[in-house]
């Protein structure tokens, strides 16, 4: 039988897997090609998209801080269009902003690795969700990784696929 410490472990190591991916992803393309291809023709760029998951890695764990800090808090909403623009997401170096992820997910995953008993019972209200338990706070990255690791190796496809 899976115990919840093993669907959290899980959920851990995932976090920890989905960035090396992501690093594959990337790995093969040039600062032109990140910079460029873009999602449909007209959406984000792999640039823009690496950018998106170093924030909100971020914003994620500042959330998972304060419902271990505070008492079922408001947790704060972020315009991820808006971060795109006013950051300037796109003149970025996508290999150092994944460095910057895959540094800061390690201190996020060991954030988890740390929390003991009662800490995972804290919650806080989400700003789309309602109620956000710590469990929610972990699964939402690896699930939040996916749709973007989904998102770059189409806009990838898309331009290694198309009839010159």
């Amino acid at each position: 039988m899976t115990t919840i410490q093993t669907i959290r472990d899980r959920n851990i190591a995932l976090m920890r897997k989905s960035v090396q991916t992501l690093g594959n992803i990337i790995k093969p393309l040039t600062l032109d090609e990140a910079k460029n291809w873009r999602d449909t023709g007209d959406g984000w760029t792999v640039t823009e998209v690496m950018c998106h998951l170093r924030d909100f890695d971020v914003f994620f764990y500042g959330r998972a801080e304060m419902m271990v800090a505070l008492e079922n808090p408001i947790l704060p909403a972020y315009d991820h269009e808006a971060l795109a623009i006013d950051l300037k997401y796109n003149e970025q170096n996508v290999f150092e902003v994944y460095e910057d992820l895959k540094e800061h997910r390690e201190k996020f995953a060991q954030f988890f690795d740390g929390l003991e008993g009662e800490q995972w019972d804290h919650e806080g209200q989400h700003p789309e969700r309602d109620s956000f338990t710590m469990l929610d706070s972990l699964m939402q990255v690896g699930l939040h990784d996916n749709v973007h690791i989904e998102q770059m190796t189409r806009i990838i496809a898309e331009k290694l696929t198309k009839p010159a």
